[in-house]
């Protein structure tokens, strides 16, 4: 593209796979929740129209090469087989055709099944462990053969569910299966298939890992019977389809792993009990050679689930060295995922590293993304925050299986910061009926996001700030070094209210809500820390005083609270060369359901592997000069300390009551996070 800024040149280049040729290099990769064959869902799988309409906003914004979501070969529920659904097919023919316009490509992808790593949730967890439920669920769930792995095995979820062992005869017919279907998407005009996945641990990287897969059949034990699998899917697709028809791998380079369900640290040195590099040098030229035209690449697997879905923890580009190196043994185009950013991307696609540039959560939050590169306004994306709240936030603690609210378990790959993400028909922007002087007292994310709906729905808008900026306790939870993309969330917000009709009033604190000259009023004055009533609390730092640099801390820093926000502070006061500890009354660190493993376990990992003392179980008895006295299981006992952080949670602190014009929306209702102020601003104001 002639205008497009020289550093993201290479982003917009063709390319091929197989004899499919792709207009440039931008890959949306798949995402749980995504595929356009709704299948979480009692009805059974069906063409997914909010799936489709997704997809096509992207298309029309220039994305290259779409994967949808994972397509599982056989329903979840009532197990029948995807390609037993011919209507679904024939939906998806006109979708294509709706596709092909936009001078898009999409593969579709299709999944062997998740084994162990089936995030069976605490509703499922008790049916399956009582042989009575599990029989009579079976028609509509069969959660044994959901579970089935390459070997019996605890389940990553519920480590006191065995999962049980594959039959040769269910290889045999998912095999089958993947090219029936495969087929079909070939006869609907699908420009491809993708196969998952040599990946993330999902079933046939279990299969391929020697850690999972104990079998003494013909797909165990050696290299070849551990691929073989892999294999013999990619051949029979091949043979129902022909072999110019596109087939891709979503393959993970390296497992990160250092044993079950404990990963490893970026740059840390290891044991790789799961697939390292000497084995994927000879697994993906095999791969390769099996019939596989692609590879969509980055690393992990469930029990080092923070390299495939990286939180903001983990470094920007995670996975690019490992895939780059990974690209020399093969001679099919490789894709790069994992916290790519544009301009790494382009310099890595010039220099022949790789072959594409793989993102997928920035399209939920930002759909126009990609033209907005190609038009140069890299400061008008919104940037994903990789916070999994609302597209992924299967959530898991000590002794609890996934944790994750239902609703959400059935509706994936939303996002918090774009309520209209997979929810177009809940969440929609349209004109006032009747236009209305709005007050929006409170400058945080959820105050802009109130008063940016409103002002786009036609209203007039005044915003309110006390202080004099705007972000609210926002701006201290972006304060840490490793929150830059939080602190591109600001700067996008305070752009956005300066393109809109909207006056924002600084520096003015409003303490009566009559007074203003307003026909609706919204408070969303956020919340208040809550105090401990111990002995010695007021020698403490509050987690915002710190966070904000009010108040300075020694070298020594016990931090009281294990929640997201206590464990961020413990995070940063290591990177920062101190020495903290952090102490919770809870069995484990971040409990809270609704917080993605991927983001949970990084951190735990991360002060496990750094040996950064963590008292679970245990209060805090008294914060004393140099020390703090403990309570746990073993009695009462002092840790010295320089300094002491409080970080036990928060209070709404609305200004007034929600009443017949007074709306209380955010932390100023009920204290939670992102995904639930911005999702209430909207369910607010789309009323108004």
């Amino acid at each position: 593209m002639e205008n497009v800024n020289p550093k993201y040149q290479a982003l917009f280049t063709p390319w091929r796979i197989g004899n499919v040729e792709i207009k440039n290099r931008i890959v949306m990769c798949p995402m749980g929740g995504t595929s356009l064959f709704g299948w979480f869902e009692l009805g059974g799988c069906h063409f997914d129209k909010e799936a489709a309409k997704l997809f096509l906003e992207r298309a029309n914004n220039n994305v290259g090469l779409i994967s949808p979501g994972i397509a599982p070969l056989r329903d979840t529920f009532w197990g029948k087989w995807l390609w037993q659904n011919p209507k679904m097919f024939d939906e998806l023919k006109v979708f294509m055709e709706e596709i092909h316009k936009t001078g898009a490509k999409l593969f579709v992808q299709l999944t062997a099944g998740m084994g162990r790593s089936w995030a069976i949730t605490e509703l499922v967890a008790p049916l399956h462990k009582n042989k009575f439920t599990r029989a009579l669920l079976k028609p509509i769930l069969d959660t044994s053969h959901e579970l089935a792995s390459p070997s019996p095995q605890p389940s990553r979820w519920a480590h006191d569910i065995e999962c049980p062992e594959m039959t040769v005869e269910q290889i045999h017919e998912i095999i089958e299966a993947f090219a029936k279907t495969a087929k079909l998407c070939r006869d609907a005009g699908v420009d491809g298939v993708e196969v998952h996945a040599v990946h993330e641990g999902y079933l046939l990287d279990q299969f391929a890992i020697e850690f999972f897969n104990k079998r003494t059949d013909d797909y165990g034990g050696s290299f070849e019977n551990r691929y073989r699998f892999a294999a013999e899917v990619v051949k029979a697709i091949k043979e129902a389809c022909g072999e110019d028809y596109p087939v891709s791998l979503r393959y993970s380079v390296e497992s990160k792993m250092k044993g079950f369900c404990e990963g490893a640290m970026p740059g840390e040195e290891y044991t790789e009990v799961g697939r390292g590099m000497e084995e994927s040098e000879r697994a993906a030229k095999y791969l390769q050679d099996a019939g596989y035209d692609m590879l969509n690449a980055d690393n992990g697997t469930y029990d080092s689930w923070y390299w495939a879905h990286p939180p903001m923890y983990m470094p920007q580009n995670c996975n690019l060295e490992d895939v780059a190196h990974i690209k020399q043994f093969v001679d099919i185009p490789v894709v790069c995922a994992g916290r790519m950013e544009p301009d790494v991307g382009a310099e890595a696609v010039a220099a022949g590293k790789i072959d594409g540039v793989g993102v997928a959560r920035q399209f939920l939050t930002d759909p126009a993304w990609v033209t907005k590169l190609i038009e140069d306004r890299l400061e008008d994306i919104k940037p994903c925050i990789c916070c999994h709240a609302g597209c992924f936030n299967f959530s898991s603690s000590k002794g609890h299986a996934n944790t994750q609210d239902l609703t959400d378990t059935m509706g994936l790959a939303r996002c918090a910061l774009n309520p209209e993400t997979m929810q177009s028909k809940k969440y929609k922007l349209e004109p006032a009926k009747k236009k209305k002087k709005i007050a929006v007292i409170g400058g945080g994310i959820g105050g802009m996001e109130a008063a940016i709906v409103c002002a786009k729905r036609g209203h007039s808008v005044t915003l309110y700030e006390k202080s004099d900026k705007l972000g609210g306790v926002f701006i201290a939870a972006a304060a840490p070094s490793f929150k830059e993309k939080d602190r591109a969330l600001i700067a996008w917000y305070i752009r956005e209210l300066s393109k809109l009709p909207i006056e924002v009033k600084m520096n003015t604190e409003i303490t009566d809500v009559k007074a203003l000259d307003a026909d609706e009023v919204i408070v969303a004055t956020g919340a208040t820390a809550k105090r401990v009533t111990i002995p010695g609390a007021d020698k403490a730092v509050e987690a915002v005083d710190f966070l904000l640099g009010n108040k300075q801390v020694g070298e020594r820093v016990v931090v009281i609270g294990g929640g997201l926000t206590g464990c961020e502070i413990a995070y940063e006061l290591y990177l920062q060369g101190k020495k903290p500890t952090i102490v919770e009354m809870q069995d484990d660190l971040i409990t809270t359901p609704g917080i993605c493993l991927a983001n949970t376990s990084y951190l735990r990992d991360f002060f496990k592997t750094n040996h950064v003392p963590v008292y679970l179980e245990t209060s805090v008895s008294e914060i004393g000069d140099g020390k703090v006295v403990l309570k746990g299981a073993q009695g009462a006992f002092e840790v010295e300390t320089d300094s002491v952080i409080l970080s036990v949670g928060y209070n709404p602190a609305p200004i007034a009551k929600k009443s017949g014009k007074v709306h209380v929306i955010g932390d100023a209702a009920s204290v939670g996070n992102l995904r639930t102020v911005i999702w209430g601003a909207w369910d607010v104001c789309m009323k108004i």
